[in-house]
C-alpha cells in the first residue's frame, strides 16, 4: 500500500490508491460566522442539479446546526466513534486515518446509512447546545450556542470514495481536481457511500447509480464560481485553487488564508482524506467542541480573526467574497480598496474596505418633499 504525505495531519499516511495530482485543485472557503442558515445555497443546488426521480433526498448542499443537525443523521458521532481515539501531538495527528483503521478487505472504514437517515433533513434546526437560564449573560465564548455548518462534497485530494470503488467508476479530473461519478460505469456498489466519511456520495435508487456533488464544474470551465457560492446571502463562501504549504501563493485567496494566515482550517482532518473545502471556525463557540472538527489549530484561527478591524489586508479578503461570480485567480489590497483579479491579471472586481456614507439633504429640492431618511 502506498504512503503518502499529508500536511493536514503533519506526516505521511497510508492511502490505497495510486495518488496523481491534478493540474490545479478545485477549492474554498466558508465563514462559519457569517452563515446565517437561510438554506439558499441548499435550494440554489437543489433546483440546479437533484430534481430528478430518485433524488428527491439528495442535498448535495446543505446546512445543518451544530451541535446537534446532521444529514444524513448522526453521521459525524458514528464516523467517529468507529475511527477511536484522535490524538493529537505538536501539530502531528497520532491515531488512524480512516484508510488505516481499514478492516481487512476495505479501502476505508465507514458505515452505509440506511434509507431513514436521510428523511430527517431539518432534524437539529436551529437547536442549541443547552438552556438559558432567567438572569444569564453572554460573554464570549457563549456557554449556550449553536452554529449553522454548510457542506458540500470536499472534492479530496485523497478521496475515500475513489479508493473503496471496486470498478473505479470514480475519478478525479486532472485539469481541476472536481471528483465525479462516472455514470455508465457505475454499478451501485456502494462501497463510495460507505466509506466516504462526510457522507456525501448518496445512491439513486431509481436510475441505480450513485451521484454527488460536481463542483458546478461546468461553471468552472466557463471562469465563474459554483451556484452556492454566488447565491449566498451572508458572502459567506470565495473559491479558488489551492496549492501545496511549500508552494503557497499569497496573492491567491484560498492560499492566503489557509497557508500564509491559517485562519480557514479543514473539517476533520484527521479522517485523513485532505479535503479541499476549509472553514474559518465560529468565534462564539467553545474550542474543545471546534478543535476536534477543525483540528489543534482552531485557537490561533480564532484570535487571528478577531483582529481583523486592525488588518486591512485581512479585512480586503473577507471583503472580497460574494462580491462577484467570476472567478479570482489573484487578489491585492491597496488604498482602501480590495482587488480581485482574473487569471490573465485583469481587474475584476474592487471592494471599498470602509463603506462610504452619503447625507442627502432633509428637503428634496426637486420633488419638493421631506425625507424620513437622509442617510
Amino acid at each position: 500500500m502506498p504512503t503518502v504525505y499529508n500536511w493536514q495531519i503533519g506526516r505521511e499516511m497510508w492511502y490505497p490508491f495510486e495518488y496523481e495530482a491534478p493540474q490545479r485543485q478545485f477549492s474554498a472557503v466558508f465563514d462559519l460566522n457569517r452563515c446565517i442558515g437561510c438554506q439558499t445555497c441548499t435550494l440554489s443546488c437543489k433546483s440546479t442539479w437533484t430534481t430528478e426521480r430518485g433524488q428527491e433526498h439528495m442535498f448535495w448542499n446543505n446546512v445543518e446546526t451544530k451541535p446537534y443537525g446532521g444529514h444524513p443523521v448522526n453521521y459525524e458521532a458514528r464516523t467517529l466513534r468507529l475511527l477511536g481515539d484522535q490524538p493529537w501531538e505538536d501539530g502531528v495527528y497520532r491515531g488512524k486515518t480512516v484508510f488505516e483503521a481499514a478492516p481487512a478487505g476495505r479501502a476505508a472504514i465507514g458505515y452505509l446509512p440506511e434509507d431513514v437517515d436521510w428523511a430527517s433533513y431539518n432534524l437539529g434546526e436551529d437547536e442549541v447546545s443547552g438552556l438559558v437560564e432567567e438572569g444569564d449573560f453572554y460573554e464570549l465564548p457563549h456557554e449556550v450556542w449553536q452554529f449553522y455548518m454548510p457542506r458540500i462534497c470536499n472534492h479530496c485530494t485523497l478521496p475515500a470514495c475513489l479508493a473503496s470503488c471496486p470498478i473505479k467508476a470514480i475519478y478525479k479530473r486532472s485539469e481541476d481536481g472536481i471528483v465525479l461519478v462516472d455514470q455508465d460505469r457505475c454499478r451501485a456498489y456502494r462501497d463510495c457511500e460507505r466509506a466516504c466519511p462526510y457522507k456525501k456520495v448518496l445512491y439513486n435508487p431509481v436510475s441505480k447509480v450513485a451521484n454527488k456533488c460536481i463542483g458546478c464544474y461546468p461553471k468552472v470551465e466557463a471562469g465563474e464560481q459554483p451556484m452556492c457560492t454566488i447565491t449566498c446571502i451572508g458572502h459567506i463562501r470565495m473559491n479558488g485553487w489551492i496549492h501545496e504549504p511549500e508552494e503557497s501563493d499569497p496573492e491567491n485567496l484560498v492560499d492566503y488564508l489557509v497557508h500564509e494566515r491559517k485562519v480557514a482550517l479543514p473539517h476533520y482532518p484527521q479522517f485523513g482524506l485532505k479535503m479541499n473545502i476549509y472553514y474559518i471556525p465560529p468565534i462564539h463557540v467553545p474550542v474543545k467542541y471546534l478543535g476536534q472538527m477543525f483540528g489543534p489549530n482552531v485557537r490561533e484561527a480564532i484570535e487571528t480573526y478577531r483582529k481583523i478591524p486592525w488588518d486591512q489586508e485581512l479585512l480586503g479578503a473577507l471583503l472580497l467574497f460574494g462580491s462577484t461570480k467570476r472567478w479570482i485567480h489573484r487578489f491585492r489590497v491597496k488604498a482602501g480598496y480590495a482587488y480581485g483579479y482574473d487569471e490573465k491579471g485583469s481587474e475584476i472586481v474592487r471592494v471599498p474596505l470602509k463603506e462610504p456614507s452619503y447625507i442627502r439633504p432633509l428637503f428634496d429640492q426637486v420633488h419638493q418633499t421631506f425625507r424620513q431618511n437622509t442617510t
